[in-house]
């Protein structure tokens, strides 16, 4: 842990939310994130899970991309009223507008961007993606980019590319950053 970052403290109940599209490794940076800024991580995708005792490959197959959405908005509406938490949200969860109400109005976003060809490197092995089970991988992603960039890019409160950084660095970046914007009180 950087001995500069640990002392560093939200402004009041601050939270921090992160999107971006899936693979981009949300869950594993807002670990570390929320452990340096004293956070409690969810991942909501885990929570959607959690809640309705069944993974969300099994969701999508019974309920449909509709019925797992609905999960989601209720995660997250509980979720982003609880104090002090990061959340790791699932891609497409900014694409209903109470969901975006809920994000921007209950803390930081953190937009965490990446290319196509990261997300297939990051994902090609991974088959607990129901939207990539669906056809041409990079076609999926590339379309889904197209789609919700513009949406995370509204919504972003702050913005970071990954690039080829490893976790740490990302982190470390993405810190700098509440400290420059001045969500961050050293």
């Amino acid at each position: 842990m950087n001995a500069h970052v640990s002392n560093n403290k939200l402004h009041g109940n601050q939270n921090v939310f992160l999107i971006g599209p899936m693979g981009v490794g949300k869950t594993t940076i807002g670990k570390l994130l929320a452990k340096e800024l004293g956070l409690q991580f969810i991942d909501t995708d885990q929570e959607v899970e959690r809640r309705a005792g069944a993974d969300i490959s099994w969701i999508f197959d019974v309920e449909g991309e509709a019925g797992f959405r609905i999960r989601e908005t209720s995660v997250l509406d509980d979720l982003t009223q609880e104090p002090k938490v990061l959340l790791a949200t699932g891609g497409g969860s900014i694409l209903k507008p109470e969901n975006r109400r809920y994000l921007c109005s209950r803390g930081v976003v953190v937009f965490l961007d990446t290319t196509v060809e990261m997300q297939l490197k990051r994902t090609e092995k991974d088959k607990k993606r129901p939207l990539l089970q669906q056809g041409n991988p990079k076609e999926i992603l590339t379309r889904l980019k197209a789609e919700r960039d513009p949406i995370y890019q509204e919504l972003a409160d702050i913005r970071v590319n990954l690039g080829e950084s490893n976790s740490r660095k990302i982190v470390n970046a993405i810190i700098r950053k509440l400290e420059q914007e001045n969500y961050i009180k050293a």
